[in-house]
């Protein structure tokens, strides 16, 4: 299922001592607005040992990049301080077992609580709420109820009636807005639950002076609005409840992978076989797995022999086999016959483990786009409270008669429709989902500032040996060349087993595919003497008492022996992209050997989704000329440039980039790290446990090319969504601000009532989080099937 992991590149960092820094994440509680988040990164920044923090308003969640070591009791303290909390660390566990999972489950926890403790608020200010609407509207909307509710209760006790009721609704289950909205505004830091707050308070106490103290109001203004201030807080209340079941929906991804890994293990114990919780396993522990079951660990196969499915690793659906000296997985599963496994990386350093933190990362990370919404949203809402006080203001003296309701009606209006929390939800929720998604389709990302730079590329630049080709030479010829007719001649059989006996001392991949060729054939190898290697040139050795020498044209010219027979196949062979090499027996040209490096399933029509996308796509390889050619004209590349050294490839991006085109680099992750590094966007090819996470931007484990379209995709995807949310939020709180104001009342005579304004700031957030969520249906470009 995991796929493809992006991480920032190195030079888009925003930190230069990054590498200096680890990484924290802590819960934070008491957020509720865009307008929080600024201010908690700030009180965070302040606490000794962080050097900066990254806060996530839809994981509720901070990522502190530390310095020093950190206290958290001095950090609890600072965040109480300014009005928000973090709950105590749960105790360490050993180590050894799911601590990805008990912290996930804990999550879950929280976030039922959350929808739990939401669904009672709003139940309870809904039961509350309908009488107040009841009386209020029905009397306004039919005469005899208003005649007979009048009649029934009279006046004095119908004001009462609706006192308590409202009463009993913004300080029961609506006092969360004043506990945490009175203390910020007093701090001089307001957020949404000051709005709220302020919204409601407002029309309450203006209700409360009007209905016991009517007297000392200017004639004709006594007039209750507890029905505004009560639906306010039950509809407020109603988009919270809604945003934390679709923000619990956004974490679905890392629940599956999490759920991938089994809770039980059957290991060897005293000559028994016994099953334990698989986090009391021990490194060096031998697991048993029986065909069907998911492999609970990282490890080893010690014996026994199978297919295993290792989707959830590499994306790809093909079972791979696996036998005894073998890595496996945790979390994969075992097809067919049983395997005895030995337990190798446990609890934090397990596969599983640390590809859930990445996504978890992913999910915490902030785009650079988001930077300028946390410098919009850090001013909103103080400009929001001068908006509606400006707005009372401009009634008051402008406005008709009753001026004084009126005034108090548009300004809260103001006040609730203002909410900016749709802002601070629009880009957080898009990363979640699309980064879940991406898990889902066997594509992980790391980080945010890479998902971006992936979405504006213009060129992608590959390697060859490895990316596009599967990186494993083979032979693909031998051509016996004609020469005197002597009592030595040797058959194509002969020919190959004093190659392969030659090579099989070389650590060079072309002399293994000679010796793999061999052994298919079932040839046996006599032991060498003599073995010599002559770097860029060849290799010599003797065999059976014959000397055996195989390498370039350069080879055989150092040791003065014509390549004139052979000067026909070599041209072919090298248009046919195949790496040719010449083989002399006793100081006589014998044979051509050829050697290629299959092209991978996929990579024709991953280079084709590369096009389709508007992507120009180069070949950047350290091989030959007319190999690279050939292998680019048959692949359809734009571009090839070869024989290049690593820091030439460097040069090579610098060229690529200098006409201002974003460039994305895909190579082997370790070998290409100065090009993976130089490039925009990094994206290291490997297969499995074995590849370097950490080398790129971005790390396609399953050594498919055909997902690096797929993650173009999904990060275009991803960012379009981001945009339709930003728009959403900033056009929904330009537009609608001036409304709630009153700007069409002098036209129109139309005003914006303050329960339209809650409705409206409560979907508003629900909207964005449901866009986001659109994501879940992402299809990538390219199937992997």
């Amino acid at each position: 299922m995991i796929g493809i992991l992006i991480q920032a590149p190195q030079q888009a960092s925003p930190m230069p001592v990054a590498a200096t820094l680890t990484s924290r994440r802590v819960p934070v509680e008491g957020m509720s607005c865009a307008a929080c988040v600024a201010r908690v990164e700030r009180i965070l920044g302040t606490v000794p040992g962080v050097a900066s923090a990254t806060v996530n308003l839809a994981t509720r969640e901070a990522t502190l990049h530390l310095a020093g070591p950190l206290d958290m009791d001095v950090l609890r303290s600072t965040l109480r301080g300014g009005g928000y909390d973090t709950p105590p660390p749960p105790a360490e566990g050993t180590g050894t077992g799911q601590d990805a999972s008990a912290s996930l489950d804990r999550a879950d926890r929280q976030s039922d609580d959350e929808i739990r403790a939401a669904w009672r608020r709003f139940l309870t200010a809904a039961v509350l709420s309908l009488p107040v609407v009841a009386l209020e509207m029905g009397g306004h909307l039919v005469p005899a109820v208003h005649h007979f509710i009048h009649g029934a209760l009279g006046h004095e006790t119908l004001n009462l009636v609706l006192f308590v009721l409202t009463t009993a609704v913004l300080f029961g289950p609506g006092r969360v807005f004043f506990r945490l909205g009175i203390p910020a505004l007093l701090r001089g830091a307001p957020e949404m639950n000051s709005l709220v707050a302020l919204g409601s308070g407002a029309a309450w106490l203006y209700s409360v002076v009007a209905g016991f103290l009517p007297g000392v109001m200017p004639a004709g203004t006594a007039q209750l609005y507890y029905e505004p201030a009560a639906v306010i807080v039950t509809l407020i209340l109603l988009g919270r409840l809604l945003e934390a079941r679709a923000r619990g929906r956004t974490g679905a991804a890392i629940r599956r992978l999490v759920g991938l890994q089994p809770r039980i293990a059957r290991i060897e114990r005293g000559g028994e076989l016994v099953e334990i919780p698989i986090d009391q396993v021990v490194a060096g522990d031998i697991v048993r797995v029986r065909p069907g079951e998911s492999i609970p660990v990282d490890g080893e196969v010690v014996e026994g022999n199978s297919f295993v499915d290792e989707a959830m690793v590499t994306g790809e659906p093909i079972p791979v086999a696996r036998g005894p000296g073998d890595q496996v997985v945790g979390g994969t599963v075992n097809q067919k016959g049983s395997l005895a496994v030995r337990a190798t990386h446990l609890g934090e350093d397990a596969f599983l483990a640390r590809i859930v933190r990445l996504v978890q990362d992913a999910q915490g990370s902030k785009l650079p786009i988001q930077a300028l919404v946390d410098k919009v949203t850090a001013w909103f809402v103080p400009v929001v409270l001068v908006i509606a006080l400006l707005t009372a203001v401009v009634w008051l003296i402008l406005g008709p008669e009753p001026a004084l309701p009126l005034a108090l009606v548009s300004a809260v209006a103001v006040l609730i429709i203002a909410c900016p929390c749709a802002m601070g939800l629009a880009t957080p929720t898009s990363i979640m989902v699309g980064t879940g998604r991406g898990a889902d389709q066997g594509i992980l990302f790391r980080a945010g500032d890479a998902l971006q730079s992936l979405h504006d590329v213009d060129v992608v630049a590959l390697d060859k040996t490895g990316t596009l080709t599967a990186g494993q030479p083979t032979l693909t010829d031998l051509i016996l060349l004609p020469g005197p007719d002597t009592a030595d001649h040797l058959d194509e059989g002969q020919v190959l087993g004093l190659a392969a006996a030659a090579e099989q001392d070389s650590e060079h991949p072309v002399g293994a595919a000679i010796v793999a060729s061999a052994r298919e054939r079932g040839l046996a190898l006599p032991r060498t003497a003599g073995f010599a290697s002559h770097t860029g040139l060849g290799i010599e050795a003797r065999v059976e008492g014959r000397h055996v020498q195989i390498g370039n044209g350069r080879y055989m010219e150092q040791l003065g022996i014509s390549t004139d027979p052979a000067t026909a196949h070599l041209a072919k062979l090298a248009a046919a992209a195949r790496t040719p090499l010449l083989l002399a027996v006793n100081g006589r040209l014998t044979a051509v050997l050829a050697v290629a490096d299959p092209i991978k399933t996929g990579t024709p029509a991953a280079i084709q989704a590369l096009h389709r996308l508007g992507l120009r796509v180069v070949m950047l390889t350290g091989d030959h000329q007319a190999t690279a050619a050939a292998i680019g004209a048959e692949l359809g590349i734009d571009e090839v440039r070869a024989g290049l050294m690593p820091d030439e490839k460097v040069a090579a991006i610098r060229e690529l980039r200098a006409g201002g085109q974003h460039v994305a680099f895909v190579g082997d992750g370790i070998n290409d790290a100065p090009a993976l590094a130089g490039a925009d966007v990094g994206i290291a090819i490997g297969t499995g446990t074995d590849i370097a996470i950490d080398s790129a931007g971005v790390v396609l484990m399953s050594g498919d090319l055909r997902n690096v379209p797929n993650a173009i995709g999904l990060s275009r995807a991803t960012l379009r969504n981001i945009r339709q949310n930003l728009f959403w939020a900033f056009a929904y709180n330009t537009a609608l601000i001036p409304v709630a104001a009153g700007v069409l009342y002098p036209a129109f005579e139309l005003r914006l009532s303050p329960m339209l304004a809650a409705l409206a700031m409560a979907l508003s957030s629900v909207f964005v989080v449901g866009n986001a969520l659109r994501l879940r249906r992402f299809r990538a470009p390219v199937a992997l099937t």
